[in-house]
């Protein structure tokens, strides 16, 4: 139960930095988004859409795009981004879109806050058979020495919820493929604290937690021989993407 309120906690802070949110968080790799979406055509649900990285994605592909989320705030700055986008409060567990209404789903950065157990059979509901759920996760690439120290230092490891997990989805879903690509996101310093002020383990820090997060990111960025104050830094991620056809 203390997990699941904790779980609650982080998914909510994210209403408190929406803006710094989507100033920060880089978007998705070309070559990601292509894979998730191959093939598909008609309606496509964004869940979890949060400010619009994957979405403004998709519907760069010419897909035709409704976007879900939670937060009042992030769905705001979704559509100040995109106003062509329709844009609805729901979650995975209670979704508002009708039976058989989409070809693909996908949940960029978000699956691992949602109940398998209720979101797998509401998923299937929403999407046409032989329609595909696409899961992915920006992941920071840690085998980098500076990176690792990074996410030491913001507190990466305090609250975990299960994003590193590989997802295993029951029936009605078939094998899930699995692909990786790794990129490189460019920053500004302050780019780097955005980044880091834009975390629901950060955002759920008192104020002077996170001041001292702040300081330790300063030093390393002016410190550390791999950076030793650059003016643009180059961070560098490994992105997962699965897919999974909805059978029946």
């Amino acid at each position: 139960m203390r997990e699941r309120r904790d779980k609650e906690e982080h998914a909510a802070a994210f209403d408190r930095a929406a803006d710094v949110y989507d100033a920060a968080r880089p978007g998705y790799p070309a070559e990601a988004v292509a894979w998730l979406a191959d093939g598909i055509r008609g309606p496509v649900l964004d869940l979890g859409a949060g400010t619009g990285k994957l979405t403004a994605e998709l519907v760069a592909l010419g897909l035709d795009v409704t976007a879900v989320d939670p937060s009042h705030q992030m769905l705001r700055v979704l559509g100040e981004r995109l106003p062509g986008v329709e844009a609805r409060v729901g979650s995975a567990e209670r979704l508002p879109l009708g039976d058989a209404s989409v070809d693909l789903v996908v949940a960029a950065q978000a699956w691992h806050w949602v109940d398998e157990s209720l979101a797998v059979p509401e998923v299937a509901r929403v999407l046409r058979p032989g329609g595909r759920l696409g899961l992915v996760w920006n992941d920071r690439d840690e085998s980098v020495d500076w990176v690792r120290e990074l996410g030491e230092l913001m507190g990466a490891g305090e609250a975990t919820f299960g994003e590193d997990d590989e997802p295993a989805l029951s029936a009605p879903f078939g094998p899930v493929e699995k692909r990786t690509v790794r990129w490189v996101q460019e920053l500004t310093l302050d780019g780097l604290l955005d980044l880091a002020r834009s975390r629901s383990y950060f955002i759920t820090k008192d104020p002077d937690a996170q001041a001292a997060v702040i300081a330790s990111l300063r030093r390393l960025h002016a410190e550390h021989p791999e950076l030793a104050g650059a003016d643009r830094i180059e961070l560098p991620y490994v992105t997962r993407c699965y897919r999974a056809s909805r059978e029946g």
